[in-house]
Order: C-alpha cells, then structure tokens, then sequence
C-alpha cells in the first residue's frame, strides 16, 4: 500500500494558524494534522508515503515522505494535485488518497483497506453529529453522497437543500486498487473536452467532480460506510469548536485522539 497525501493548498480559512505554515502543520490538540495522520498510517505498516507540497512547502522537505510539489498550487485544486505525483500512480501497489486537512481513527483507515473493490469512498454516516457542532444548519456545507443497496457509489458532491440524497459525508479519503491507479490519468484528461472542464477550470476541479465522473463512467466505486471517528479542520471556527470540546473531554465522542 502507498498513500498519497495531498497538502498543497493554502488554507485560507484557517488564517492566521496558516500565515507563516501549510495547513496541514496547523496543530489540533496539541499535535500537527499531519503528524496525526503519518501516525495512523504507521500504525497500519503503511510506509511508503508521498506528499504533495505546495504553499511553504519548505516546510514539508524534512518529514519522512517523499516530497512532491504542486508549483502551480495557488491556480488549481486535489485533482491536479494528485496528477504531479502520479509517478506514484504506476500500478505497483494499491493507492491510499488522502487529504491533509483531515484527522481519523486507525479504524476508519481498516475499513477502508478491507474493502475490495476497484476504488473505494470512506463515507461517515454519524456526519450530522460533527455537522451540529460545527455549525447551526448542517445544510449550510454538505454534500450529496447516494449509494445503491450494495455500496456502489451514485452522487457525490452536489449542493442539495434538503436531507433526501445525503447517506453521509465524503471523509477525504480514497483507495485504489494497483490495477486502476494508472487508468485515473486517461479519466482526467478526457474531462478537459468537457464544457464544464475547459481552460483553467479543469486543473481547479474538485475531487469530488473526479470522483462523480468515475461514478458516471460505471467504475467499480463504492462507498465504504463508517460511522463517525474522523474530524474536518477546515477553518478557525472548527478548531476553535475542536479544542473547546478536546478541553471538556467531549471531543473523543466525535475522534478519538490517539
């Protein structure tokens, strides 16, 4: 297993912690996002890691991760992030995506692995209850997720105003299987050629957009479903929340820090 993590972004939500560092070095609890993240993948024997840089990546040079940069980080988004490390996309292993403004239990991470299929989605279905912490209207920031009665992924990532097509929340994390890693790259290309896609937004499409359009080609993608064990820091106000519940000893009800 190789895992490809993806901390290119600026993260700009969570500035002023993302001034003078990479999102992913921010600290929740006393312990960077990433050094939590390398920890569980330790923890699984998984080793061989890559790191896609991109915003003070020269922070990132002496981790124990091959190191790849995303020059062009400021301009696009994950999916274009993915494709500067696609050497790492060669078919030799089965592939972990993961982003690095995320933090999980060493079991979310073994249901993941355990699943068979050709890709699969780490969808929590306990969402609601890190939603309402997070904020007054969990409609305000979530997703569509859907699947079939046997775990095939239908939709993914479109704006929904009520509670109908959301089964769960997409986690940011994502395992291919060896034999399709390097067919990812021909999926991507030909997605340029869409309207949606065309010019600059192709390299700033979402991962989310990648992964709706494996779904609509009929890949072999499914939603492995897990309740809760997974935590998003994607601005100041989910730390702040964070570490006020880490402070009461309320915070292992949603993540349990290892």
């Amino acid at each position: 297993m190789r895992a490809v993590i993806l901390a290119a972004g600026q993260g700009t939500r969570l500035a002023p912690y993302t001034d003078d560092r990479p999102k992913c070095l921010v600290e929740l609890a006393g312990e960077t996002m990433l050094a939590r993240q390398l920890a569980v993948l330790a923890a699984a024997g998984i080793e061989d890691i890559v790191l896609v840089g991109g915003y003070r990546a020269d922070q990132l040079t002496n981790l124990s991760t091959n190191l790849v940069v995303n020059r062009d980080f400021a301009s696009t988004n994950m999916v274009h992030s993915l494709f500067c490390a696609e050497a790492a996309l060669d078919g030799g292993d089965d592939i972990l995506i993961a982003y690095s403004d995320i933090v999980y239990e060493q079991r979310v991470l073994a249901a993941l692995l355990a699943d068979t299929n050709g890709v699969c989605v780490a969808v929590n279905t306990d969402w609601q209850a890190l939603w309402r912490v997070r904020m007054d209207d969990p409609l305000d920031d979530a997703e569509s997720l859907r699947m079939a009665p046997d775990g095939r992924l239908l939709e993914i990532g479109q704006k929904v105003s009520d509670y109908a097509r959301i089964e769960g929340q997409y986690m940011g994390l994502i395992k291919v299987q060896a034999d399709r890693a390097p067919m990812l790259r021909g999926v991507y290309d030909d997605m340029s050629a869409m309207p949606r896609y065309a010019g600059a937004a192709h390299g700033n499409m979402y991962m989310t957009d990648f992964l709706q359009r494996l779904c609509d080609l009929d890949w072999p993608i499914h939603g492995v479903a897990i309740a809760g064990g997974w935590l998003e820091v994607d601005s100041v106000e989910d730390l702040a929340v964070y570490h006020d519940l880490a402070d009461r000893g309320e915070l292992g009800s949603l993540c349990k820090l290892s």
